[in-house]
Parts: C-alpha cells; structure tokens; sequence
C-alpha cells in the first residue's frame, strides 16, 4: 500500500491548528492525545514536534495531569485578546493571498504588511497592523521576498519585505 500524503500540508496544518483552537472541547481532546502520546514512551519534545507545540507546553500539560488529573487538563481562563479574524476568515484569506494584490484593488505588486493590513480592513471588517500583518505570514508560512533594486528606491525601508510565495 503506498504512504498517504496531503496536498499543501503547510496551510492544512495551519486549518486544522486553527480546529483546534475553536472550542474548549477539541482543546481538551489535543491535549489527552498529548498524554497519550506521551504515555506511549515519546519525549515532550516529540509530542511538541508532532503537535506543533512549544516544548514548554507540552511539559506544562503532564504537570497539571500530574498534579490534578483529568479535570486539570481542561481550560482554564483564557488571558489575553480573543483572535481578530475567524477561521473561516482565516481561509478566505489563505486564497486570497495565493493572488496578487492588484486582484483586489490595491497597488502594491506584493503582499506586504501594509497592503494586507488595508486588505482585511477592506474586505473583512478587520483592522490589524502592519506588525500583526507580518506574523500572519509567518503564520501561513509566506517568506518574504525583496523587491528589486529599480522599485526599492520607491518604497520605504520597512515595507521592502514583501511576501511573494509560500516556503515549501
């Protein structure tokens, strides 16, 4: 039997993250597959791997197993800002992304933080900045690209990074 494989596992892993993230319950569930992966014998730093965690997660959920059992593994208050753009936003906007940004009325020849910002204020009701921009990228794997030296001189210094392509 051959192996099975996904077609563009960079953004499929970035949707199903973003599964994950949508409810309580499916974060509970990534966590106890966590425990048993690590009950299996892998290390916190393979389960980080698989999962695409940060080591210290990892650790910090067979600490509150540990510590409290099942029901420690549940959510506890979530601090911080609750995310700007939905998941289904969220992959509109990877297809948006794979065209240029003339597509959608604005001038600029390469995504960058500044059109993407004015993008999603335009077509999402979603006002971000140039610095949140950029991580959205990372995030979707973009890698920047530096225009050439004939429309540099143009553009400012802060915005001659422009996403051109996703890594491979």
């Amino acid at each position: 039997m051959r192996k099975l494989q996904i077609d563009d596992i960079g953004s499929m892993r970035i949707a199903i993250q973003q599964e994950l993230g949508r409810s309580e319950e499916a974060r509970y569930d990534h966590r106890l597959h966590g425990l048993l992966l690590l009950a299996a014998g892998h290390s916190c730093r393979q389960v980080a791997e698989l999962f695409g965690e940060d080591d210290t997660t990892v650790q910090r959920w067979l600490h509150r197993f540990e510590q409290g059992g099942l029901h420690a593994l549940h959510e506890s208050e979530r601090p911080g800002r609750p995310r700007s753009i939905d998941p289904g936003q969220w992959r509109g906007l990877q297809a948006d992304l794979q065209k240029s940004p003339r597509d959608f009325g604005l001038a600029a020849p390469l995504w960058d933080g500044l059109s993407l910002s004015e993008h999603l204020w335009r077509r999402y009701g979603v006002r971000l900045g140039v610095r949140q921009c950029q991580r959205i990228f990372r995030q979707m794997g973009f890698r920047a690209a530096h225009p050439s030296s004939s429309s540099s001189s143009s553009s400012s210094s802060s915005d001659q990074a422009a996403v051109a392509t996703a890594s491979p």
